[in-house]
């Protein structure tokens, strides 16, 4: 698209606004609501469809083991995705979300570029890029959730000989040493023991379950102590704070290599495009570059090449990284 063209258009539309915030101006607020209407009617459709779908996943997955399979990878992937950030959608919500994110943004870089094969291209690449980015956030917020039931652990395991329940309500005493997101299980397990039936097994078999793998051997040695507790068995809580720490030695390593792959990423990708943009200063290399196909078929591969390359630098990170699924 021409830039004349362009910026006239958005000059217009933000005069528009602009009389009609002054003047209070309704031209189009008939329109408006029927338009809103319209929505509202395609996402209550929208969500009562994704509600059928959703129970019907569940009923299925009940019955039959899931597969492993791309589709399964995905909903995998999502389902993290949902879990770590808290998100108040399903896994068929977020697909629609998706998809409709996608139509639109396609749309508007058809737009620009006047390519439809182009533009799905480049769709398809900013989509990979930031699901990359929000599967790197879900990763730094499990690294943080593990590092806090450490640190519970930590100071749960010296105080376990008089027993483990004991023990965590010597630690909930305090309110600055355990993060508020491991407290809330603490407490909900403490409740269990204590005015909710449960027997101690059920209680940290639960509590293992909201906490994750990282809390499997705990949970094991807890059991063991409190049905078979024998003189000196204490101190088998000892090992669990010796791994610990050499955990938090070589999370520290892969941190520092991380961290620089990352920048090294980061700046590479900042000067080709300070590159690009200063070469856009050049008439003929902008004309070829904005206005002829080959320059959009080079773009869209830059483009490409970097979502790509930001994806395979963090795929290589969770491989190295081993990571820890919560159950």
């Amino acid at each position: 698209m021409n830039v004349n063209l362009l910026t006239s258009l958005l000059l217009g539309a933000a005069a528009f606004v602009l009389f009609n915030t002054i003047f209070q101006v309704r031209f189009f607020e008939g329109s408006l609501h029927r338009l809103l209407d319209l929505l509202d009617t395609v996402a209550d459709h929208l969500g009562k469809y994704n509600t059928k779908r959703y129970v019907a996943r569940i009923k299925r997955e009940r019955i039959v083991k899931r597969k492993e399979s791309p589709i399964a990878k995905y909903n995998r992937l999502v389902e993290g995705l949902i879990l770590d950030f808290n998100l108040p959608v399903t896994l068929e919500s977020f697909t629609s979300l998706l998809c409709i994110s996608f139509a639109l943004v396609a749309v508007v870089i058809v737009f620009f570029m006047n390519s439809v094969t182009l533009s799905v291209v480049v769709t398809i690449s900013i989509f990979v890029g930031l699901m990359t980015w929000f599967v790197m956030q879900s990763k730094i917020i499990r690294a943080q959730d593990i590092e806090n039931i450490m640190d519970a652990e930590d100071l749960i395991c010296p105080l376990a000989r008089d027993g483990v329940l004991v023990a965590i309500k010597k630690v909930m005493e305090s309110d600055e040493y355990i993060s508020p997101n491991i407290r809330v299980y603490l407490r909900q397990f403490i409740d269990n023991c204590e005015n909710n039936g449960y027997s101690f097994r059920q209680a940290i078999t639960l509590l293992n379950r909201q906490l994750g793998p990282k809390f499997d051997d705990f949970t094991k040695k807890a059991i063991v102590f409190e049905y078979n507790e024998r003189k000196g068995m204490a101190d088998i809580f000892l090992d669990i704070v010796d791994e610990n720490a050499v955990l938090r030695e070589i999370n520290a390593r892969k941190e520092t290599i991380f961290r620089k792959m990352n920048r090294d990423f980061l700046m590479k990708t900042v000067i080709v495009l300070l590159f690009f943009i200063y070469a856009l200063s050049i008439d003929g290399f902008r004309e070829f570059m904005l206005y002829t196909q080959a320059g959009k078929l080079i773009n869209t591969m830059m483009i490409c090449v970097i979502c790509l390359s930001f994806a395979r630098t963090q795929a290589l990170q969770g491989n190295l990284g081993g990571g820890s699924d919560r159950k």
